[in-house]
């Protein structure tokens, strides 16, 4: 027997309870059969493609214990629908919705009793992704989950009858990385994610990492969708930082990441203040370094992080752009940023792209930029490709969200943490 709900559903009906859902347990049916409902977990990881749904794990723990000799990946099927959370119109196209039974490679327990149902998930693999990309809007969405949970064989127990349960309730969506990550509003209305260093006594100030999104990652208008998620799980841009890895270089840095409310060029000049507001309102409440305030930023967001620095100047230790925007993608109109305004930048930049980028060309962008920033450093590469997949040329973020860049063997991280304003 299988069952299903949404995962907003779950949400909006606080976990269930408030819904009539059973939760994980026993009940006596009419007629004096039990039935068994058990809640599940998707658990989920930020590729450096995108989100991606990688296993199940269904609460069993309470049930006691299993057999895990007699798990096998055909013990259960696995079926996932993803569709938009806002209408799609007429004609146009979401990338990608699906509705197909999800590969169990594994069946196995966790050191809680609990069954863990690994799923076969890999970059550019469809139906494993929790995002969606509506094409006329150039917008990322949270594309609403259903998983159906189907038993295929009973469980063997190490004690008692074999098991068969007769109800699965989906619950939340875990990512431990992006979930790191607190929710917060600016004053301004700006929604952004923070991460916060574990603390230490021996650190004093901390230094501050500042992420700007790229296109994809903005508020969706006139939908009104608007959901502070998105920039962490369309890729590891701002995840990155907040390894042990980043952590350990930079002494432990507050990671922030705002979301625009449509996109940043859309109006920078504009935006630019917003986003200060966040990073002074952080150095006022949390114990960041004012001397150690960083800016990196992809796409749209590689442009805002030029315009951050062309609009203070005194502000970052150190700033990032890639595959920044500097020229109008159309061809047409006055540059987003003047010759005059990159030639007048004081803070130490290092820019990134990829010879390939067919979205944002890098002679009139990151190359034109890197001639006239005094003293910037460049990292150009030929095609974006990571574990021996290659990503759309575009896509150079992923780089530096490895640490991958380097000049006369100092990596890109290392060099933004010695860095000071």
């Amino acid at each position: 027997m299988s069952a299903s709900v949404t995962r907003r559903a779950v949400l909006a009906g606080g976990a269930g309870a408030a819904m009539g859902l059973a939760l994980p347990g026993t009940a006596v049916q009419a007629g004096g059969h039990h039935s068994t409902s058990v809640s599940f977990t998707l658990d989920a990881r930020t590729l450096d493609g995108g989100e991606q749904v990688t296993s199940v794990t269904l609460d069993t723990s309470r049930l006691g214990p299993i057999d895990p000799a007699g798990l096998t990946p055909g013990t259960f099927t696995v079926h996932a629908r993803a569709t938009s959370p806002i209408p799609i119109a007429p004609g146009d196209l979401i990338f990608s919705e699906y509705d197909l039974d999800r590969t169990v490679t594994a069946a196995r327990l966790d050191r809680h009793g609990n069954i863990v149902l690994e799923l076969s998930s890999a970059e550019g693999q469809l139906g494993g992704g929790t995002l969606g990309y509506i094409v006329s809007r150039g917008r990322n969405v949270r594309l609403d989950l259903v998983y159906t949970i189907t038993q295929n064989t009973p469980l063997v127990r190490r004690h008692g009858q074999p098991l068969t349960i007769t109800r699965f309730v989906q619950g939340r969506l875990s990512n431990p990385e992006v979930d790191a990550f607190s929710h917060h509003v600016s004053g301004s209305g700006l929604k952004y994610r923070l991460y916060s260093p574990k603390p230490s006594p021996r650190h004093g100030r901390r230094p501050l990492i500042l992420w700007l999104h790229g296109g994809g990652e903005g508020a969706s208008l006139p939908d009104d969708y608007y959901d502070n998620e998105t920039t962490l799980r369309a890729n590891r841009g701002a995840l990155g930082f907040a390894t042990p890895e980043a952590q350990r270089i930079f002494s432990g840095a507050y990671v922030v990441a705002p979301q625009s409310t449509s996109y940043w060029m859309e109006d920078g000049p504009r935006f630019a203040p917003l986003i200060r507001e966040i990073v002074q309102d952080l150095v006022r409440r949390k114990r960041v370094d004012p001397d150690r305030i960083y800016v990196v930023g992809c796409s749209n967001g590689g442009y805002m992080s030029l315009e951050m620095t062309v609009a203070y100047p005194d502000l970052f230790a150190a700033s990032v752009p890639i595959c920044g925007v500097v020229e109008p993608l159309s061809g047409e109109g006055p540059p987003l940023i003047t010759d005059a305004e990159l030639a007048s930048i004081q803070t130490p930049t290092w820019l990134v792209t990829s010879r390939d980028d067919d979205t944002v060309p890098p002679e009139t962008n990151t190359i034109h930029a890197h001639d006239l920033i005094p003293g910037s450093l460049i990292t150009l590469y030929d095609h974006v490709v990571w574990n021996g997949y290659q990503f759309p040329g575009h896509w150079s973020w992923i780089y530096v969200a490895r640490n991958d860049p380097s000049h006369n063997g100092t990596h890109i991280w290392q060099w933004m943490a010695r860095r000071r304003r």
